[in-house]
């Protein structure tokens, strides 16, 4: 897996130059909202359940350290073994570890963020064993080697047309016809050895329940259940922030996540996991092993705490005309879209990643469809103020704005400016828009600005009409 290369701005282009990209993305995010938006309708209590879900997340954040200490001690009780990995790299190598010690050769792995935001995949193949995704999106981009552009449909990007291709190309039994029953039915046949070969199974976890020390996952596909179950020994994944007090709150919160996802009532899977096999047990793993990741998480609870709210539903980028406009490859980092604009500063540093909360628009529907009330736009607004206050701004940026500043100081100065500046503006303007407009290319370039009004809006203001 090749992560996107070069700067943000070059891969902004790049997508914005893809025609086939928004057709791909308006078919996966537009039945998205399709469906949530119905899901939401059809439950009168969504409103309620919505600040339960809130408040059960914030209840869990106050009180991490006591409830992951209640984990770690049913987990063991349970006979789980319970790993802490401080970042990637010491968690990246608790896992291969493991796998070293379990002499795997095959790993197969279910769809994990966390997983791919610590470099697991990298890490696995410098260690020469082999990985195999079982998520069917995840195997879409493990043959076209690359990595995930949204966090429930990681091949959110690739058409139908283009997994029959990669089908066709590296499958063993190729796909019948180019239907998704028949592609469906070849990705199956290519799995199913896998899932019995493997010395070792991965997988993530929606939530930590503390209470029982078992952990959940969530999936429609039942991949999860082979990646977890016929392997000797299960390894989970998971981050600090996906700790709830209860079974009962795991499952609370799961009714918000599905319906907020996929627009459901219930994914097809929802599976407790909870220690290795016991005497008497048909199946299940020999080994069960849970490594807990910090990487940023402990720093948050003091800048930031409503983001380690977050579900991984998926509904803010499904909802964001950014994401809808570039895809997710664009951001650079594990996580896309809003809560990847708030997550990658923490995780890679706000200077390297400054453009990101500045390509928001600021619009807040991420908010509004956020299933616990996650307050995006604000934790954007404060990236960008901690950028400003860095010293990360280019120069020019940082010159035009303070020459703005002077101008929108000085209400009169501010004025004549307007009535320079609409009136030569207009003279760029064919059929209504501007295609060209000198000092604006950063903008003119992707998109046309509507031509100005006849007058200004202070002017319409001040003349009683509507602006």
């Amino acid at each position: 897996m090749s992560a996107p290369s070069g700067t943000f701005q070059e891969r902004v282009d790049k997508a914005l130059g893809n025609a086939q990209l928004k057709v791909a993305l308006e078919r996966t995010t537009g039945n998205a909202r399709r469906k949530r938006a119905a899901a939401v309708e059809a439950w009168p209590d969504f409103v309620a359940a919505r600040a339960a879900a809130a408040a059960i997340k914030d209840h869990s954040i106050a009180h991490m350290a006591y409830y992951l200490e209640m984990f770690e001690r049913n987990a063991l009780a349970s006979g789980a073994q319970v790993h802490w990995a401080r970042d990637p790299d010491e968690a990246c190598k608790i896992v291969v570890d493991i796998c070293k010690a379990a002499n795997a050769r095959t790993v197969t792995r279910s769809k994990s963020m966390l997983g791919e935001e610590i470099g697991l995949p990298h890490a696995l193949a410098g260690a020469g064993i082999r990985r195999v995704e079982t998520d069917l999106a995840e195997h879409i981009i493990q043959l076209a080697g690359e990595t995930p552009s949204h966090i429930i449909w990681p091949a959110a990007h690739r058409t139908r047309e283009d997994v029959a291709k990669l089908f066709d190309e590296h499958h063993r039994e190729k796909p019948t016809a180019h239907d998704v029953v028949s592609m469906v039915g070849s990705a199956r046949k290519e799995l199913r050895e896998d899932f019995f070969a493997a010395d070792v199974g991965i997988s993530g976890a929606n939530f930590l329940c503390a209470d029982t020390g078992a952990i959940c996952t969530i999936t429609n596909e039942g991949n999860a259940e082979l990646t977890t179950t016929p392997p000797r020994v299960h390894i989970v994944t998971a981050g600090i922030e996906k700790i709830v007090a209860s079974t009962e709150h795991a499952l609370q919160l799961t009714r918000l996540l599905v319906r907020s996802a996929t627009g459901a009532d219930l994914t097809q899977y929802t599976t407790f996991h909870c220690g290795p096999k016991r005497p008497g047990d048909l199946d299940g793993p020999d080994q069960f092993h849970i490594v807990l990741v910090d990487h940023g998480r402990t720093e948050m609870l003091t800048e930031m705490p409503e983001m380690l709210r977050c579900l991984r539903c998926g509904a803010c980028l499904n909802h964001c005309v950014v994401y809808r406009a570039i895809g997710g490859h664009a951001y650079g980092g594990a996580y896309p879209g809003p809560m990847g604009s708030v997550l990658t500063p923490v995780f890679d540093g706000l200077e390297q990643t400054r453009d990101l909360p500045n390509a928001c628009t600021l619009n807040g529907q991420c908010r509004q469809v956020c299933p616990v009330d996650i307050p995006l736009p604000t934790m954007l607004r404060h990236w960008r103020e901690q950028s400003w206050r860095a010293g990360y701004e280019p120069k020019t940026l940082r010159a035009a704005i303070r020459l703005w500043a002077f101008f929108a100081a000085r209400p009169r100065l501010y004025q004549l400016a307007q009535a320079v500046a609409l009136p030569a503006m207009r003279l760029f303007a064919k059929g209504g828009w501007i295609s060209s407009l000198p000092l604006a290319s950063g903008w003119t370039a992707a998109r046309d600005l509507p031509k100005p009004p006849g007058e200004s809006f202070l002017t319409s203001i001040r003349k009683g009409g509507t602006p």
